[in-house]
């Protein structure tokens, strides 16, 4: 009879144990359930887009059209003006844009742009292209030089950034 009372026991503790690990799941799942409920009765029905501002909006509108890389090969290779104390420049460059169209554009116009980048390149003193700014310079003349040319051909779009992906002056 005293192992039918053993067994009694064990069983009684058994179920306090699935008991309190119940009450555990629940004390933990309660909060995630609620913060749920809360957020779908909460939120608002409008898209995000209707809720955002004119700057906002344009970075959503950018996601859309992702950047576009172009490489303008090979790499650019000019004599600098005399007296410096560089006489050569070699520079990668790459270009971002958003329009197919424009990348289309850049591709069949290269003769025309290499030629302008090559002249704009050769003008520049080796003093004022050791420093970061004037490297910075030199890019926003560089987008000027191709958004012209992109207008003054008939192209589409616009040239939003340019980088250089090397840069090396001897």
């Amino acid at each position: 009879m005293d192992s039918d009372l053993d067994l009694g026991i064990e069983k009684s503790a058994g179920s306090k144990k699935k008991l309190i690990i119940l009450i555990a799941l629940a004390a933990l799942l309660l909060p995630t359930v609620g913060g749920g409920v809360a957020w779908f009765l909460l939120s608002d029905s409008k898209p995000a887009t209707e809720q955002l501002d004119g700057e906002a909006k344009k970075i959503v509108d950018d996601e859309d059209n992702p950047a576009l890389y172009h490489p303008l090969e090979p790499v650019f290779v000019v004599n600098l003006p005399p007296g410096g104390r560089f006489t050569m420049m070699q520079v990668g460059v790459q270009l971002m844009t958003r329009e197919p169209d424009l990348v289309e554009f850049l591709e069949y116009n290269n003769p025309l742009i290499r030629d302008q980048l090559l002249t704009l390149f050769g003008s520049q003193k080796d003093t004022a292209l050791q420093d970061r700014k004037g490297k910075k310079k030199l890019q926003a003349r560089m987008k000027n030089v191709l958004n012209k040319i992109v207008v003054d051909e008939g192209g589409t779009g616009e040239i939003e950034g340019v980088y250089f992906t090397s840069f090396v002056m001897q």
